[in-house]
């Protein structure tokens, strides 16, 4: 059993099957899921998990080489932005309609529990060397 890291089975094999340029749509509890990329649903309770924590977790195990979320989230959720900006300081901004047809191309959703707007990030994943 694993004593640290991401403890959920299927989160961590999910995370082990990435590779380079495969992206992770991080999602609040209201994103569409799109069909096709495998889906880990952590959302538990409205809130929980929240964006922040789950965003967390998976940035101290992944290898990062860009990120896109919506434009929307400047002015409807400041908080999930300035998280963002935080994270990626090269965060590309793309109307959350265009979002969401990114994230059908995504390998893995990770859905949280959060309940506020635009909480979303579509992550590409880099390498480690």
């Amino acid at each position: 059993m694993k004593k640290s890291g991401i403890l959920n089975r299927h989160l961590a094999g999910a995370l082990a099957e990435l590779g380079h340029g495969d992206g992770v749509l991080v999602c609040d509890a209201g994103m569409p899921i799109p069909d096709g990329p495998r889906v880990v649903d952590l959302a538990f309770r409205a809130g929980v998990p929240s964006f922040a924590e789950v965003l967390d977790g998976l940035l101290a195990e992944l290898v990062i080489e860009g990120a896109t979320a919506a434009t929307e989230v400047r002015d409807a959720n400041p908080q999930a932005a300035a998280l963002l900006d935080g994270h990626f300081p090269d965060l590309s901004l793309v109307p959350h309609e265009r979002l969401k047809a990114l994230s059908a191309g995504a390998r893995l959703v990770v859905r949280t529990g959060e309940a506020r707007p635009y909480a979303n990030v579509l992550v590409r994943c880099g390498v480690f060397f």
